[in-house]
């Protein structure tokens, strides 16, 4: 099991979910890809805490409605100095959401902010909690995926802003890809999706979970309650399929490297 104790400066380290059905979600989630679940109380909101095999691989909240947003998915990415990086963002072009960095007692800092695409990104300092402590297993995040509009500007950006070296995959009208190494190690990638991301989507990020079955894990989705946005299908990269849960947040599926 690929165990780890911390991410590269710069990448993904967590991941969490914004619910309008928090025990819905929880079980979706439990019986499609095992994960166990632990609140940690009134004094953190009630932020739940998952687990894959005992480490933790995510996190799920209640989506207040005074937030106004849709469910979803948040990716967070390590960084050293929270309000260095924020700081960082936003004179290369990002946007804050309105709320300064926050700490998280025991926990570590956090903050959002918006990339000058549209799509949101979190930031995430870690004191006590290290991220997602599992990575490239079953019901545990393999890849982490931009997609989105304005595909230049995002890329200068997060050169800017996170310091990532890029590496162009391919650059045609057809298919425009860039992914970003970490210690040789391509973790994510940026797609232009600008000929085909629907007008009322907003640039996203996205990501992938393992399956051993990516078929049977469908199929399992469809059983409990969600849906298929693309159906899975054997690509250079893989078996990927792209789903959404209960409550219509989307993610990715993709088989595991043998």
């Amino acid at each position: 099991m690929p165990v780890r104790t911390s991410a590269p400066v710069g990448a993904p380290t967590w991941i969490d979910l914004a619910s309008s059905d928090l025990e819905r979600s929880k079980q979706f989630y439990g019986e499609v890809f095992g994960w166990t679940f632990e609140s940690a109380g009134p004094e953190y909101g009630g932020y739940v805490t998952a687990s894959k095999d005992g480490k933790p691989v995510a996190g799920l909240m209640h989506n207040d409605p005074q937030w106004n947003s849709p469910d979803g998915w948040s990716v967070y990415f390590h960084t050293i100095d929270a309000q260095a990086t924020l700081d960082r963002a936003i004179a290369v072009g990002g946007f804050t959401c309105g709320a300064p960095v926050m700490e998280i007692k025991d926990k570590g800092r956090m903050a959002m902010l918006s990339d000058p695409a549209g799509a949101m990104v979190g930031l995430w300092q870690p004191a006590g909690h290290r991220g997602f402590e599992i990575v490239n297993e079953h019901g545990a995040p393999v890849y982490f995926q931009w997609s989105g509009r304005d595909y230049a500007t995002a890329q200068a950006f997060y050169r800017d802003a996170f310091g990532w070296q890029l590496e162009t995959v391919s650059d045609t009208d057809e298919f425009r890809y860039s992914t970003a190494t970490f210690d040789g190690e391509a973790l994510l990638g940026l797609m232009d999706a600008t000929s085909f991301l629907p007008e009322d989507q907003p640039s996203n990020w996205n990501f992938f979970l393992g399956a051993d079955d990516v078929d049977k894990v469908v199929q399992l989705i469809v059983d409990n309650g969600g849906t298929v946005i693309r159906a899975a299908e054997d690509t250079p990269y893989g078996r990927l399929a792209a789903v959404a849960d209960p409550t219509g947040v989307a993610f990715n599926l993709s088989s595991l490297s043998s």
